[in-house]
């Protein structure tokens, strides 16, 4: 059976131009779309849904990661290994395909319930800005066997991140939230799939990471009709790194993606 999901991300603070762009992208595939959160959000698109998120993952979590400051203000380290365990928590109460705020779509995206739903973004690696899983799905059950643990080390970590780890803590370091940024997602993601036998799922790179690692091929501009009119490509993950409210440059696929779902 293959459905078209609702979209689920989790945001925290104000959302940027290029965030709101991808919303209505996700809205023009006909998707519904909930952006969960801890306070409400302003200037949501149009269709999209704001849900609270302390019901999926309370706030307090962020604190067994890496504290928030004195002020109570998260850094993006907080909120980046936040989502990490969020989106995990959305795929075990069935809530529908995660997609980072910064996934542009340019087609609706469609799976299977009962199979995992994800993306290569490097040969080695798969991402997890895209992604669903059956809430009985090994993966969902060794995140939810990892957040019981007080200190939230994995017991999937390769030998090199052990290695690491163990070194800083000859060092005083107690968490292993502090020394990987990112050791939550698409490592951890592709160490589990591996040991749950679903890598052959994954769906080819250029599905959805296509100008992931060049951002220059969504900002400047430049030829992209091979881009928009591959079948193949379903969405890019565009990661702005900082260029979330530039405006965008004539002929690029920025601009074109802003007149076609409308600028904020």
């Amino acid at each position: 059976m293959v459905l078209r999901p609702e979209i689920v991300t989790f945001w925290h603070g104000p959302l940027d131009g290029l965030r709101r762009l991808c919303l209505r992208s996700q809205v023009a595939a006909g998707h519904k779309v909930t952006v969960y959160s801890f306070e409400p959000i302003a200037q949501l698109p149009d269709g999209v849904g704001n849900a609270e998120a302390e019901a999926i993952l309370p706030h307090a979590f962020a604190e067994r990661l890496r504290p928030a400051r004195p002020d109570g203000v998260w850094i993006d380290r907080t909120m980046l290994q936040f989502s990490d365990f969020f989106r995990i928590r959305l795929m075990a109460k069935s809530a529908g395909l995660w997609l980072d705020a910064d996934v542009l779509l340019l087609k609706a995206a469609e799976l299977d319930p009962a199979k995992p739903y994800f993306a290569w973004e490097r040969p080695r690696q798969l991402g997890n800005s895209v992604l669903y899983l059956p809430p009985n799905d090994p993966i969902v059950s060794a995140f939810e066997a990892l957040m019981a643990q007080d200190e939230l080390t994995p017991d999937w970590l390769s030998l090199q991140h052990r290695l690491t780890f163990l070194l800083h803590r000859l060092r005083g370091t107690t968490r292993l939230s502090e020394v990987r940024l990112a050791i939550y997602g698409p490592a951890s993601l592709t160490a589990l799939a591996h040991r749950a036998g679903e890598l052959n799922l994954a769906l080819p790179k250029k599905s959805f990471y296509a100008v992931h690692a060049e951002p220059e091929l969504f900002f400047q501009p430049q030829d992209f009709s091979g881009l928009i009119r591959d079948p193949e490509i379903i969405g890019f993950h565009i990661s702005p790194k900082g260029r979330g409210n530039q405006k965008p440059v004539a002929g690029s696929l920025h601009a074109w993606a802003a007149e076609k779902f409308g600028v904020a």
